[in-house]
């Protein structure tokens, strides 16, 4: 070895490299230190670490070197592994920080240095990366640094990053500990969970409210209302409910289109608001329905008061898309008691209270719309009852529980049966014989009233097939059917209509299908296509109780009808020192001109007859003319000749 280079055993590469730092150190004087390896029989790697410095003579002049050959293959290894350490933990998206029990920063990463905005390790003691280190340290429990019965703690902390953007990081910290318990250093992994945190909060937002109009949707108001009668138990505070339900949305959808009538939504969303306190919870539950939570409102008196108000703020005429608008809004109030606390959990009695609020609005619907309503037990209890009605309803028409009767349609002219209205009726097991006022809502409510519709129709053309095979009428008698605004509204009512006249082998003309006024009134289209169709085919048509709504003459001029159904309103009065004589007499008139039949309803008297047929009435039905019966008795009626 003498005579040679330290490394002269070393690896060609590493052999330059040392010759060049050697020519270097010689040039500059400085000291030489230089790592190599050295690689032994069995293929390990020894690190070699040399070091040298000049020997100088008294006039300073370079007389040789002297130095040692160290191996320094443990600490090369540890250095290596501590770099590629650093080196992952740089790759890192997650901040790392090293810092001892005062605070000061040991090492932190790539990521937390982009984190607080320092561009290099030289500025590891820059105030904004301790304020980093102290928003994790003001979050650890006090247990955590004084006891030494844990070591980690986990836990979210807040801070706002170089960018200016407030972050949420989920810290993972660890405590290192000298054999006294006594705290060294701590360890800390800061994972950025801003986007997730603000997609779990955004997720959380949809669940609990109303996409369209941004409001509390039904979880979230029964929790808010549920939490405000946990209140009221204790602060003895009142709670009330108030249920909105915006008139005749579906009118808008049908004949303007949805996205007016979502605009028509949202405007009234925002009137609610601002109709209402502060303090407040306006929820959006349904399509058009609205519920109001008044915490703290216990007055009867006052919440009529309020009602009216968002009634009135709610009333009134719009403009959307070019449209105008005409807006109202039914309101059911319903009041928390010590009853309904009493009797269940907060979260019960909240259902409870908005099922009561919604009946309240239900009667405000069923007395005409635009106004509000108080609950009242009675509302429940009718309400069940309807509920029961309306199961029971589903079975009776498999139950053969609905049957038809017949009323006598006698000419003014010739005293004869000239044909018969076909009246529904229904044999309940328990309340006896029921009549449609009683169920037919209902039916339409539920959409039993197409199946129901379908069944009248046939069963109707089906006994009339029957009286003309046993000749107990003739070819020009007619058989009258109530149809409903959601029967004509199916596409398919035509085709079912002709297909039971042809099961019958009737002709269209001996059908009269009958609508009532506001069936007209409140018609969006299909209904009209429905009896335009009908009235081509040569199914004749009526129109039922005419008198009872606005009694429009443009309904007259444009509907093609072969008779007006006078209601019993009209005729109460006749012959009686003519009061409604002129009336009646001029709707006559008008209807022949329009080459209409005229039929009086109600009928009580003979003198009524009378006085109609000499009015120019051609038909009078009412139970002193012949009470509804059955098919079967309905014959011996059919032959009878009427006394004028």
């Amino acid at each position: 070895m003498v005579g040679t280079a330290p490394w002269v055993n070393a690896q060609p590469q590493e052999r330059t490299s040392a010759e060049r730092a050697w020519q270097l150190s010689k040039e500059s004087q400085a000291p030489f230190n230089f790592e190599f390896r050295l690689w032994q029989s069995n293929g390990d790697a020894v690190w070699i670490l040399v070091s040298m410095q000049a020997q100088r003579n008294s006039a300073g002049v370079v007389t040789g070197y002297i130095g040692t050959a160290n191996d320094v293959t443990q600490a090369v290894s540890k250095r290596v592994l501590s770099e590629q350490l650093i080196g992952l933990l740089d790759a890192s998206h997650d901040a790392v920080l090293v810092f001892d029990r005062n605070g000061g920063l040991i090492f932190s990463n790539d990521f937390a240095q982009q984190l607080v905005g320092l561009s290099d390790t030289a500025s590891l003691g820059d105030a904004a990366m301790q304020t980093f280190i102290q928003a994790i340290r003001d979050q650890l429990p006090r247990e955590i640094t004084t006891g030494t019965t844990s070591n980690r703690w986990q836990g979210e902390v807040g801070f706002r990053s170089a960018d200016g953007i407030m972050r949420t990081l989920e810290v993972v910290l660890q405590i290192v500990r000298d054999a006294q318990g006594t705290i060294e250093h701590y360890s800390a992994i800061g994972r950025d969970i801003t986007e997730s945190k603000h997609l779990q909060d955004e997720l959380q937002r949809q669940a609990t409210h109303d996409a369209l109009t941004g409001l509390p949707n039904r979880v979230l108001f029964l929790r808010k209302l549920a939490e405000a009668l946990d209140r009221s138990r204790t602060l003895k505070r009142g709670v009330t409910v108030l249920f909105v339900d915006i008139d005749k949305l579906k009118d808008v959808n049908d004949t303007i289109g949805h996205s007016v009538g979502d605009q028509l939504i949202v405007n009234m969303s925002k009137r609610l608001v601002s109709a209402t306190r502060p303090s407040d919870v306006v929820a959006r539950i349904g399509g058009d329905e609205f519920v109001i939570l008044c915490d703290g409102l216990g007055d009867e008196q006052v919440a009529m008061d309020v009602a009216g108000r968002i009634r009135a703020a709610m009333t009134g005429q719009q403009i959307l898309q070019g449209f105008e608008i005409a807006t109202s809004a039914s309101i059911g109030v319903a009041m928390a008691n010590a009853a309904l606390l009493d009797e269940m959990s907060s979260a019960d009695a909240a259902v409870t209270l908005l099922h009561h609020a919604d009946s309240a609005m239900y009667r405000a619907k069923q007395r005409g719309r635009g106004r509000c309503e108080m609950y009242s037990e009675e509302m429940s209890t009718n309400a069940r009852q309807r509920s029961a009605l309306n199961a029971e309803l589903e079975r009776a028409l498999a139950t053969n529980q609905l049957f038809l009767v017949y009323q006598p349609v006698v000419s003014t002219h010739t005293g004869r049966v000239a044909g018969a209205e076909t009246l529904l009726r229904w044999q309940h097991p328990d309340r006896g014989v029921l009549t449609p006022p009683v169920f037919l809502e209902l039916a339409e409510e539920s959409g039993l009233i197409g199946p129901i519709g379908d069944w009248v129709v046939r069963q109707a053309c089906a006994v009339m097939r029957q009286w003309l095979d046993t000749d107990a009428i003739d070819g020009s008698f007619v058989m009258h059917i109530n149809v409903s605004a959601r029967q004509l509204s199916d596409s398919t009512f035509v085709e079912r209509t002709l297909a039971s006249l042809r099961d019958a082998k009737l002709e269209p003309h001996q059908i009269d299908l009958e609508i009532t006024e506001s069936t007209l009134l409140d018609d969006k289209g299909g209904v009209m296509r429905t009896l335009t169709a009908l009235k081509r085919l040569g199914v004749k048509l009526a129109i039922d109780d005419f008198g009872t709504g606005f009694s429009s003459l443009v309904n007259l001029r444009n509907f093609p009808a072969d008779y007006l159904k006078l209601d019993g309103t009209f005729i109460r009065d006749i012959g009686s020192q003519g009061g409604d004589d002129p009336i009646v007499r001029s709707v006559i008139q008008l209807a022949h001109s329009l080459n209409m039949s005229v039929v009086a309803e109600w009928v009580t008297s003979q003198d009524q007859a009378q006085r109609l047929r000499l009015l120019g009435c051609d038909f009078v039905q009412g139970n002193i003319i012949g009470e509804p019966v059955t098919a079967d008795k309905f014959v011996p009626l059919a032959a009878r000749v009427i006394t004028r």
